[in-house]
């Protein structure tokens, strides 16, 4: 009986190919009801598999039109810049028109984080949703470890071509198999890891029926600073931010870093701007996030705010009210569950937990801590000087765990330490703890936000800064890190090739061989 009913669903004796066709495009059967099944199909057979072949079409399609096509998602990531420069986030000093106007159509985050301050460990976690430990990316110009998946594979897997122009700073390339966009004519001729924005717009309205993933890793505003016009800036009158000590110098070196940040606001404008132009604009999330701070004292290469506090900006029409600002404490690990998340793929196997609902409105909070990791072996010319971290809404501890040794990089070292030795006349005890740090560090941020007041002896706070260390060092724990050890081993996670020519560059004492551990 049951092959005979088959067979009344799947017969096809006179029925016209277009409608056998059909069902088999749409993957159902037609339960046709007739008198004689053994006999060849009825003019009135076949005007009801029509109808019936019509009512489901019918069905379908509205069923469908119910159903949100994924969005294309751009991923915009400047570099090394300090979460607060931007008159989105405060700073009246600095015009930022197009980092502005995405605030005022999106959702600003007003605490996110990254894990590290350095260029690579943050990208790959940005990319994988792992740790730095975790990914084995925890150095500077390191890569991750073989096998390790990234936003490229999970979307990917969702049906969507996924490209990259700008900045890359990761590694293995089969861990980030990108299709890296380039055109003949990039900006203004620059080649290399320049932003290419005439390949943008090809990748934007290459194929309307794909949705696309996006990122575009700016150079800007990393050092040397010559894009932007400083003209456009007066030294003497902008506002020096309380983690810096107010000189000449360091005015000057403002002036200089905002200019670059101009020339970043423009390329952000021109991406908006080509997806309006490809009528995208209202189908695609856009996030705009600062990476590091600046290179710049207790910026990037720390795990003060000023180094891991990130700027993030997520627009996406219809789904975010613009305007509005969340105060939830969000990672850059929980960036790809949240875009995977999205796109309406399932929750992927990473370290970091999707926000999503915090966009939507449903929720207000997301971390109760965050955590940093920092590794100075493997920054040119630093020394061994292991760095954790855990930040709640209130307080910070650091965790300094080579503290007898001197902590040193490019910008503590002639001759690129102008702003900081410009600091020994005005607050040498400011310019000195650079350098020389206690191995705990505690911060009241309510009262503290520039962080430059350590309470680590204040028995007022002893139960909180235990409470505190027992949750970094079960992170820890978890992570596989292992703290002085795990430092020493850090050269095994870099770039083999970036490792000689740095050292061809600025000498084997740049990168020591040996171990500087106490």
């Amino acid at each position: 009986m049951a092959g005979q009913e088959q067979e009344w669903l799947v017969g096809n004796q006179g029925v016209p190919k277009v409608f056998l066709a059909m069902r088999r495009r749409l993957g159902f059967g037609l339960t046709i009801k007739r008198s004689d099944p053994s006999s060849n199909w009825t003019p009135v057979d076949i005007l009801r598999s029509m109808i019936a072949t019509v009512i489901v079409l019918a069905l379908q399609n509205d069923a469908s039109a119910g159903e949100a096509a994924p969005p294309n998602i751009v991923l915009f990531l400047a570099d090394d810049q300090t979460w607060l420069d931007s008159g989105a986030y405060g700073n009246q000093d600095l015009p930022t028109p197009n980092i502005d106007r995405l605030a005022q159509e999106g959702m600003l985050f007003t605490h996110a984080f990254t894990a590290t301050a350095m260029c690579g460990p943050t990208r790959q976690q940005l990319l994988t949703g792992l740790y730095p430990v975790r990914s084995g990316a925890y150095p500077n110009h390191s890569v991750v470890r073989d096998g390790t998946l990234s936003l490229v594979h999970y979307f990917r897997d969702l049906g969507y071509r996924v490209g990259l122009t700008g900045k890359e700073h990761f590694g293995p390339t089969a861990s980030f198999p990108f299709e890296r966009l380039r055109s003949s004519r990039g900006e203004a001729g620059r080649s290399g890891s320049a932003v290419d924005l005439k390949a943008v717009e090809e990748f934007i309205t290459r194929d309307a029926d794909q949705p696309f993933m996006l990122v575009v890793a700016s150079n800007s505003p990393h050092t040397p600073w010559t894009e932007g016009d400083p003209s456009d800036f007066d030294a003497e009158a902008i506002e020096v931010p309380g983690y810096l000590v107010d000189t000449p110098v360091t005015r000057r070196a403002l002036v200089a870093y905002y200019a670059e940040i101009t020339h970043l606001d423009k390329q952000l404008g021109h991406v908006l701007a080509a997806l309006e132009t490809a009528k995208e604009a209202d189908e695609t999330i856009v996030v705009y996030t600062s990476e590091q701070g600046a290179s710049l004292p207790f910026a990037k290469w720390t795990l003060y705010d000023a180094g891991i506090r990130t700027a993030m900006i997520v627009r996406w029409p219809g789904q975010v009210v613009g305007g509005t600002a969340s105060e939830a404490m969000v990672h850059y690990v929980d960036v790809v569950p949240t875009l995977v998340e999205a796109a309406g793929g399932d929750p992927v196997d990473v370290d970091g937990r999707s926000f999503l609902s915090v966009l939507s409105g449903r929720a207000y909070t997301h971390r109760e801590y965050v955590f940093g990791v920092h590794t100075t072996r493997g920054i040119i010319y630093g020394v061994d000087y292991p760095i954790r971290s855990i930040r709640s809404r209130r307080y910070k501890l650091i965790l300094n765990l080579a503290a007898t040794n001197v902590f040193r990089n490019t910008i503590s070292l002639p001759p690129r330490d102008a702003v900081l030795a410009s600091w020994q006349a005005v607050d040498p005890e400011r310019a000195s703890v650079y350098t020389r740090r206690p191995a705990v560090e505690l911060y009241d941020l309510d009262v503290d936000p520039w962080e430059l007041d350590n309470r680590a002896s204040d028995p007022k706070v002893a139960d909180e800064l235990g409470r505190l260390r027992s949750l970094l060092e079960t992170w820890m724990v978890r992570n596989g890190d292992r703290g002085l050890s795990t430092e020493l081993q850090a050269l095994e996670h870099m770039n083999p090739m970036i490792i000689q020519r740095i050292r061809a560059r600025f000498g084997d004492e740049a990168l020591p061989r040996e171990k500087t551990l106490p």
